[in-house]
């Protein structure tokens, strides 16, 4: 539950919540649905605001993996992927973290 403090206490990006997914239908479907209404300038890297402009991030299984290897050049090709992203694309970032 989050509230809103009124006026004076706007939500901002400081805050996220991170929605793990478990595949591209996943992250298809909760970017869709948590996206609807809200502002599309806010979207980059799997961040997504939601119509009361609260970010979301959606996270495909394996990606905390990919850029938390100890294969650092691998990590990097993975985190740079992402990086040119808006909504996050799974088998691109398994290409890019393997260096296909």
């Amino acid at each position: 539950m989050a509230l809103n403090g009124g006026p004076a206490f706007d939500f901002n990006q400081a805050v996220s919540f991170m929605v793990h997914c478990k595949d591209q239908a996943e992250v298809d479907y909760f970017w869709e649905k948590l996206g609807e209404g809200g502002d599309a300038s806010k979207q980059a890297c799997g961040w997504v605001s939601d119509k009361y402009g609260m970010s979301w991030q959606i996270v495909p299984d394996g990606m905390i993996q990919m850029t938390g290897s100890d294969d650092k050049e691998a990590a990097r090709r993975a985190f740079t992927a992402m990086m040119g992203m808006t909504k996050l694309d799974v088998e691109a970032l398994w290409k890019a973290f393997r260096g296909e």
